[in-house]
């Protein structure tokens, strides 16, 4: 199997634990805030993380990686679920779809200008096709969002873009499971702060199922998936397998009609066979 295959293959498999996240916090913000939930996994994933770098022992990141590890912690661990956390009470879950689906193309364009990735022209085509599909379907169902809150998720698509580029070059050379959890300890005073400004008043009312959510946003979603995915993005190259994000919608979808019996639609499918010829295309001519 060579390098681009299993960067694909990794990627993928990250993409399918990231898209667990939609039906695990539909269930948990059922008895957590959505800011509490947020700034929660963050802590909990961080802790596990600081117990895989005590374990294993890695080498420290160097001075220069400082800076790369901050931007990852802002984009990926508090920039992306804080702002779509707070754009989420002026937006809807759908409309906020319509910005996920821009997702894979900020981040090949961050792949463009912090690790000099070059995809040939037809790779655009693809991924502008792909992101349209996206959000035409989200927007096909969804309610009119706002401007306050559009322009959080638009910040939150810039910053993840961002703190995934850097992710994946940090990767090459620290390895995933290290810069996630770098990024994480990073992250874990702000966010614990903000945790424990927002903790609930009562336990006794927070079900089984809000406390599974926690638990899988806290462990796959915010650490293991990520092993995996920035693992995907160093070995297939950042524009290429970022472009698998458009399926994660898709698998969302499909999660929450199999765990919550929510409808399935017939545009869900089109649409998703759609995105899948897409990031076919995409991986084609990913790069020169």
């Amino acid at each position: 199997m060579d390098r681009t295959t299993a960067g694909w293959g990794s990627g993928l498999l990250g993409v399918i634990i990231f898209s667990g996240s939609l039906p695990a916090t539909r269930v948990a913000v059922a008895d957590f805030s959505p800011i509490f939930l947020t700034s929660a996994r963050a802590v909990i994933a961080a802790l596990f993380g600081a117990l895989l770098l005590l374990a294993l022992r890695p080498p420290r990141p160097k001075r220069r990686d400082i800076l790369p590890l901050t931007l990852v912690a802002i984009g990926g661990v508090v920039g992306f679920p804080l702002l779509t956390a707070i754009a989420l009470q002026h937006i809807t879950a759908a409309h906020s779809i319509v910005f996920i689906g821009l997702l894979p193309l900020a981040t090949a364009i961050f792949g463009v200008l912090r690790a000099g990735e070059r995809p040939k022209p037809a790779f655009w085509l693809f991924s502008i096709a792909g992101a349209a599909a996206v959000a035409s379907f989200a927007l096909y169902g969804s309610e009119a969002g706002t401007v306050g809150g559009d322009l959080l998720m638009i910040a939150a698509i810039m910053v993840c873009g961002l703190g995934y580029a850097e992710g994946a070059t940090l990767s090459r050379r620290l390895g995933g499971w290290q810069v996630i959890s770098w990024a994480l300890l990073l992250s874990l005073p702000i966010m614990a702060m903000i945790a424990l400004l927002n903790i609930p008043e009562v336990w006794a009312n927070i079900g089984a199922p809000a406390w599974a959510g926690l638990a899988y946003v806290s462990i796959f979603s915010m650490l293991v998936g990520f092993i995996f995915w920035y693992r995907g993005l160093a070995l297939g190259g950042i524009a290429g397998v970022g472009q698998l994000q458009l399926l994660q919608p898709f698998f969302g979808f499909l999660l929450a009609a199999v765990l919550l019996g929510e409808p399935v639609a017939w545009t869900m499918i089109a649409s998703a066979v759609f995105v899948v010829a897409c990031v076919a295309g995409a991986k084609q001519f990913a790069l020169r």
